[in-house]
């Protein structure tokens, strides 16, 4: 193992729910001692923390707790952190790290994610709603046009599948459909019933041609990954998972926007840095805010050709977790719940450890693709077991 390579080694997740009661520092805290005791690390030996987006003050659902607050709390002596929402997506914060421990500025680096959005939203004189007397910022280019949901653009780029490359709902479907039938098999998933085609293809509209289905929701709970110096991995107990390649991009905010989502020029970044290719990918976790995204990123990252994702997914057989590019296999968004990005990386190391249980895939996975981000921002990781 390579001294200057960057390796996952502990994961933890807390409870994942909807309008919790457990603080969302108290969830971190959870999610925090789970992963050290699958690495077998203790606090003393972390030297690092990176989070995405950092604490919210004005939007305290979306990010309730920041890198500050958790050194603070668990007394970790850091030599190096960061958090900040300016970055390649939310799993930039492990390409962060990972950046990090490669330069030698730490061995050991604690990257979460809390969220607490259903809960915030129940209890909103705990955790006002953001209310503000003017729209600047990103907002500034999508409110003017009544476009306050991501559900409203990503609907646009999804509208473009449907018309020149013959998109169909019931192809859009098996994507929610995937999701739900994995949800079911993971303890921890908000979604415990599967979901058939003539339910799917019932439910109201949200933004043509994106259903009820194909929205995630609001989840409350904590994700950590450790990512680890090559060099430090004799302090570590569980099977250390090798990122073997990262890429992100940030297109512009602007109303004169990219033509494409952002996971197009990452997906084809991220092949420049590595052997691996497309054919070796045993299971992938793609960024599914909205159903649509996971088929871009099925197209971007080369498993079809761009416009081909339709096509790709028809039935369902292919990307099931018995299928020959088994996605999503925790429930993704849409049926584990809005782990916002970091709970794909759970997932991929998850299945490389063969820790899955009843949603574990068949055979001896050894190398897999995460993504986080849609729109302008993209991140995507490359992940061995070697």
């Amino acid at each position: 193992m390579a001294a200057r390579e960057a390796y996952i080694s502990g994961v933890g997740q807390s409870q994942v729910g909807m309008k919790l009661t457990r603080h969302p520092l108290l969830l971190t805290l959870d999610a925090v001692r789970e992963a050290l005791a699958e690495a077998g690390l203790s606090i003393g030996q972390i030297d690092g923390v990176s989070t995405y987006p950092g604490r919210m003050a004005a939007y305290l659902g979306f990010s309730p707790v920041g890198a500050d607050e958790l050194i603070d709390a668990l007394g970790i002596r850091a030599r190096w952190y960061a958090g900040g929402p300016e970055i390649t997506s939310q799993l930039g914060a492990v390409v962060a790290a990972a950046t990090a421990v490669r330069a030698g500025l730490a061995r050991h680096v604690i990257c979460f994610r809390t969220v607490y959005e259903a809960a915030a939203m129940a209890r909103p004189e705990e955790y006002p709603p953001l209310r503000r007397e003017r729209v600047d910022g990103n907002s500034q280019w999508v409110a003017p046009f009544n476009a306050t949901s991501a559900a409203n653009w990503t609907a646009q780029y999804a509208m473009r599948h449907v018309k020149r490359y013959g998109l169909t709902r019931e192809q859009l479907a098996q994507i929610a459909i995937n999701d739900h039938a994995n949800a079911v098999l993971n303890p921890r998933a908000i979604v415990k019933e599967p979901l058939t085609l003539d339910a799917y293809l019932s439910a109201r509209m949200i933004s043509s041609p994106l259903c009820l289905y194909d929205c995630d929701r609001y989840s409350d709970a904590s994700t950590v990954l450790i990512v680890s110096a090559g060099e430090a991995l004799d302090e570590v107990k569980c099977t250390p998972i090798r990122i073997a390649a990262m890429a992100g991009v940030v297109e512009r905010h602007s109303w004169d926007q990219a033509e494409w989502m952002a996971c197009y020029p990452t997906g084809q970044e991220l092949w420049k840095h590595t052997d691996y290719k497309p054919s070796d990918v045993d299971t992938v976790q793609l960024y599914d805010g909205f159903s649509f995204q996971a088929i871009t990123w099925l197209e971007a990252l080369g498993f079809c050709g761009v416009g081909e994702g339709g096509k790709f997914i028809e039935g369902g057989k292919r990307i099931a977790r018995d299928g020959e590019l088994p996605l999503n296999t925790f429930g993704g968004q849409l049926g584990a719940g809005r782990l916002h990005g970091f709970g794909f990386a759970h997932e991929a190391v998850t299945q490389l450890r063969g820790k899955g249980g009843a949603r574990q895939i068949p055979g001896d996975p050894r190398v897999a693709v995460a993504t986080s981000g849609g729109g302008p921002l993209a991140t995507a990781l490359l992940l061995a077991r070697d």
